[in-house]
């Protein structure tokens, strides 16, 4: 479903919430509903021994790629790390085909050959997620290097955690990208953990909007739970990329309810840490108290958003659970020797 034309950003100096249209309110409680349940699915199929390898929930950020999809342009091109199944299903994949990815089947957008870290779209120039920590900037960079050599007026979006912020090659991109004032908008998920540790306790420099200031790359703090501020921040800094004047960087202050991935029971936090996100910040439950209390729309309508999404959901892991796996053969497709 394609996200709503979005209003138009803030300018500097302008206070007060950004507002949505009725259409970007709908939309963005759908899509970041779709994400919460499909992660939840996964949850549960991993579990029950469906999916192997590894998996990493999207639980709690969804306001970020909701909200930086709604602000983006055809043809501009995103990359994210291996937290990416939210990524793929805010920019439109079928939920049937990431679902088939993460338990190796042939209908997977990899073919069943990649599973939950490495999937990619060259339709919706998604390209990839990555499980080597930081990969991903660099080649989000070379993206908008091309785009700067074609002048195609796109950008490219590279997405990554506070924990690969600290990764040296981040840097060797913050600096070819503000030489050549490459047009990539560099988006940090600051889910407070990493992979385990309080960036506080990993991280001289915790404000990472400030991590491009030697490089001359601008940045700022967003409230990452809430898709409205989300939309408006990346609003700005695409335009900002798009008009030559450089790369820029989001640090979108988000969290995530569940442990880094599958096996980790997430000891290094309280459960009343995470039950007091939930109750005050959720980016979903955001949304669905400004429809319900404005009166944009009903319970009953709310209602059945969640009706139609779940139905997506059960499809996809019907499908991901029937669908035929990759012929042995398939090991030699694909592969540059």
């Amino acid at each position: 479903m394609a996200a709503p034309k979005s209003t138009k950003s803030k300018a500097a100096g302008e206070t007060g919430p950004v507002t949505f249209t009725r259409d970007e309110e709908l939309h963005a409680y759908r899509m970041m509903l779709l994400i919460r349940r499909f992660e939840e699915k996964a949850g549960q199929m991993y579990g029950m021994g469906l999916i192997g390898g590894f998996c990493h929930l999207y639980i709690g950020q969804e306001a970020v790629v909701v909200g930086m999809q709604m602000a983006m342009e055809e043809g501009d091109q995103f990359i994210t790390g291996y937290r990416d199944h939210g990524h793929m299903l805010a920019a439109g994949m079928n939920a049937d085909g990431v679902m088939a990815e993460l338990t190796g089947r042939r209908g997977g957008y990899s073919k069943g050959k990649g599973g939950s870290m490495h999937m990619f779209s060259v339709e919706k120039q998604f390209f990839g997620g990555h499980g080597i920590v930081g990969a991903q900037v660099s080649l989000g960079t070379g993206l908008a290097f091309a785009d700067k050599y074609k002048k195609n007026g796109k950008v490219s979006l590279a997405f990554f955690g506070d924990g690969a912020a600290n990764q040296g090659q981040v840097y060797e991109s913050f600096n070819m990208a503000g030489l050549w004032k490459l047009p990539v908008v560099y988006v940090i998920e600051n889910n407070r953990y990493a992979m385990g540790t309080a960036v506080s306790r990993a991280s001289s420099q915790v404000d990472f909007s400030k991590r491009g200031a030697s490089f001359d790359i601008p940045g700022e703090q967003v409230d990452g739970m809430d898709v409205r501020a989300v939309r408006d921040a990346a609003a700005r800094a695409l335009e900002h990329a798009r008009t030559g004047q450089g790369p820029y960087i989001l640090e979108m202050q988000t969290y995530r309810y569940r442990g880094h991935s599958m096996s980790d029971p997430a000891k290094y936090r309280t459960k009343e840490e995470v039950q007091k996100m939930r109750n005050e910040h959720d980016p979903i439950e955001q949304v669905r108290s400004r429809l319900l209390t404005t009166g944009v729309a009903s319970e009953d309508e709310l209602k059945t958003i969640d009706a139609d999404v779940r139905a997506i959901v059960q499809q996809a892991a019907e499908f991901a659970q029937t669908d035929p796996e990759p012929d042995p053969a398939e090991l030699w497709t694909d592969v540059v020797r």
